[in-house]
């Protein structure tokens, strides 16, 4: 009986087959690992050209984001209202003008907006289609400006231009003036028909109404400011010849500003 570790028939040509066939497994196998890593290599250098995505975001080559149109969203306004009152003088010709009044108030600002005969006010209120945070500011002083003594053209600048305001002050607030005093004050201001007022208006691109003792301006916060100036000289006792020097001053300043 052979013993266990005794080798059989023929043990060269089984080593050489063996060898062989190692030899064929092994050249195999390389040429599988080289196709391997050859396609390994294509398929990162495709990777590397192809636009990625980082948690939902697309990457362009250079590995900045790559960002969609952006989608109109439309603004959604809270539910406001205002009641603006109107002076028992101003009603008149509020009813004279209305079909001048509301039309830019609902079709430019997309209010609502009703008149108030019992209560003497002009109510506004927003609508779904309102799309402006600030059209019931811009709506009220707009009617403000107009109960005030303005007329609708210079009032409704205030709805389509964003830096012009509305100034008041009393000319009690300047100097205390009494009986005739206050009414020569007045007519300082005012003008032989109105041409200081008129003068004062177009050096400093203003509007300015005189309703008693009260003066209202309207116009840029620059603008308001040397109107201001010029309305105080008068009331202080400044002859209307010296004020319309300082208006020329003024008007060429402005000419050469714009």
């Amino acid at each position: 009986m052979p013993a266990p570790t005794a080798l059989r028939e023929k043990p060269a040509e089984i080593v050489a087959e063996k060898i062989e066939v190692d030899e064929d497994d092994d050249a195999e196998i390389l040429i599988d690992a080289t196709s391997t890593a050859t396609s390994g290599l294509d398929e990162r250098t495709e990777v590397s050209t192809v636009p990625s995505s980082v948690g939902g975001m697309e990457i362009d080559l250079d590995g900045r984001p790559k960002f969609g149109s952006a989608k109109e969203q439309r603004v959604r306004v809270k539910s406001q209202s205002r009641k603006i009152p109107v002076p028992p003088h101003r009603m008149t010709p509020l009813k004279g003008v209305w079909t001048k009044i509301y039309p830019p108030l609902v079709e430019h600002l997309k209010l609502q907006v009703r008149m108030n005969v019992r209560t003497k006010t002009v109510e506004l209120r927003t609508s779904r289609q309102t799309d402006d945070t600030g059209a019931i500011q811009k709506g009220a002083d707009f009617i403000k400006a107009f109960t005030l003594g303005f007329d609708v053209d210079d009032a409704i600048a205030l709805l389509r231009l964003d830096d012009l305001y509305i100034e008041s002050f009393e000319i009690k607030d300047v100097k205390t003036l009494q009986g005739d005093h206050l009414a020569r004050a007045i007519g300082r201001i005012a003008g032989k028909d109105g041409k200081t007022k008129f003068a004062i208006e177009n050096a400093t691109r203003t509007r300015i109404v005189v309703a008693d003792s009260k003066i209202h301006i309207l116009g840029g916060f620059q603008n308001i400011r040397m109107a201001r100036e010029a309305v105080v000289s008068l009331i202080l006792g400044s002859p209307p010849g010296k004020v319309y020097g300082n208006l020329r001053i003024v008007a060429s300043r402005l000419k050469e500003r714009f």
